[in-house]
């Protein structure tokens, strides 16, 4: 049985503040945003070149969890260094690159609500194979 993970949702304390960091400073690509039902909104949104988006929102029990609480979402680039000098660039306060051994590299930030995200660069998926 094949199975594809779609979505992982992000608890924030404000929508449209965890929006813009995502799509301005990150440069998620919006897919979604809904208001289905009263109280209720979904946003989805993509990182470049990925198949697995991100969800925030209000008024459903998938977007109930404590803002900050999802922590070390793995961003795989093909050139670390490259990867966090745009978001250098872009305002996002991320930490040094860090080589780990074998040539897995990570380096890490936070969005707004303090969720954390990893940037990792694995020479086994760079190039062709990225």
């Amino acid at each position: 049985m094949d199975m594809k993970l779609e979505l992982v949702p992000i608890p924030v304390t404000d929508v449209d503040r965890a929006k813009a960091f995502y799509t301005e400073q990150l440069g998620f690509v919006a897919d979604v945003d809904v208001h289905p039902a009263p109280g209720v909104r979904v946003v989805q949104l993509t990182p470049p070149g990925s198949a697995c988006s991100i969800g925030l929102g209000t008024g459903l029990g998938a977007y109930d969890g404590e803002p900050g609480s999802v922590k070390a979402l793995h961003l795989v680039v093909d050139d670390i260094e490259k990867a966090r000098a745009e978001l250098v660039g872009r305002g996002v306060e991320v930490g040094p690159v860090q080589d780990v051994g074998g040539g897995v590299k990570y380096a890490g930030f936070s969005d707004p609500d303090g969720n954390t995200l990893t940037l990792q660069e694995m020479p086994w998926r760079t190039g062709e194979n990225f």
